[in-house]
């Protein structure tokens, strides 16, 4: 019987300022592709939200490729196993400033330190995706609550709003109605009088992916970015994503891309047997 093969595994809790909040993402970095059914196989027996998988880049664009893997799915963006990644890279190479990926879906993204110290976290860029007003009855009726307005992003985003953070909390959506794509479906609110501080609260959820609530979505706030520095009126705010970790986010609008800044605790460093 030969030796089993030893992948380095690190799990980071990424939007998190200690261990047990933020979303937990597993960062695995290899030196050439699996083939993507062992690659499915890691990430459901990970079983996290997701496992991001890296491999050096051989173009000049960017460091590494970068993908993600749900339990069940490959997706095409996901931004806290993004910015887990660009932790466990900066953390091991201390004189860099910031790691750039290259992605099948997304195009190429950046975490860089946003601050001298470690504990000055991360900044990250993803693609802006606007969403569009579009009524969805069906959908609406499956998340509850009083709904005040429907938008969609073609990239699979369905934004629901609601009257405040209270209306968001108390969400108990139907997750087998919801569950027959594979949709994020971000319910968020104004922030004002919620115990996070935040401007804007939100929660997210993907049952057709197998994630029934996922803790702290950053590719969410590609969506949520736009939509609320529009109705806000200034280019910036602080969300705090309401689920039962719960994780702060800090969102900016720069043109075509949002600017997510937020902090990691790396809580697992290992190996994977294969």
């Amino acid at each position: 019987m030969s030796a089993a093969r030893r992948l380095p595994i690190t799990q980071v809790d990424a939007f998190a300022d200690r261990p047990f909040t933020g979303n937990p993402a597993a960062v695995m970095p290899l030196e050439e592709w699996l083939d993507d059914d062992v690659l499915q196989a890691i990430a459901a027996e990970n079983n996290l939200a997701e496992t991001a998988f890296l491999v050096p880049d051989d173009s000049d664009e960017a460091d590494y490729e970068l993908r993600w893997f749900t339990p069940t799915v490959e997706v095409a963006l996901c931004g806290h196993a993004t910015l887990a990644s660009g932790h466990v890279l900066l953390s091991a190479a201390q004189w860099r400033g910031d790691m750039r990926f290259r992605t099948r879906k997304a195009g190429l993204l950046t975490v860089a330190r946003a601050g001298d110290g470690d504990g000055d976290g991360y900044r990250m860029q993803l693609p802006a995706y606007r969403p569009v007003a579009k009524p969805m009855p069906d959908i609406a009726r499956a998340m509850g609550g009083d709904v005040v307005e429907t938008l969609a992003h073609d990239g699979g985003y369905v934004l629901i709003v609601y009257h405040g953070a209270d209306d968001v909390r108390a969400l108990t959506p139907d997750l087998v109605a919801l569950g027959s794509s594979d949709t994020l479906y971000i319910a968020t609110a104004p922030g004002a009088g919620d115990p996070s501080g935040a401007d804007v609260v939100s929660r997210a959820f993907a049952p057709g992916a197998g994630i029934p609530e996922d803790p702290v979505t950053g590719s969410a706030h590609s969506v949520l970015t736009p939509y609320w520095t529009t109705r806000l009126g200034r280019d910036r705010f602080a969300a705090f994503q309401a689920s039962r970790r719960g994780g702060h986010v800090g969102c900016r609008i720069d043109g075509d891309m949002v600017e997510l800044t937020g902090t990691c605790v790396t809580t697992l460093v290992g190996d994977f047997l294969l």
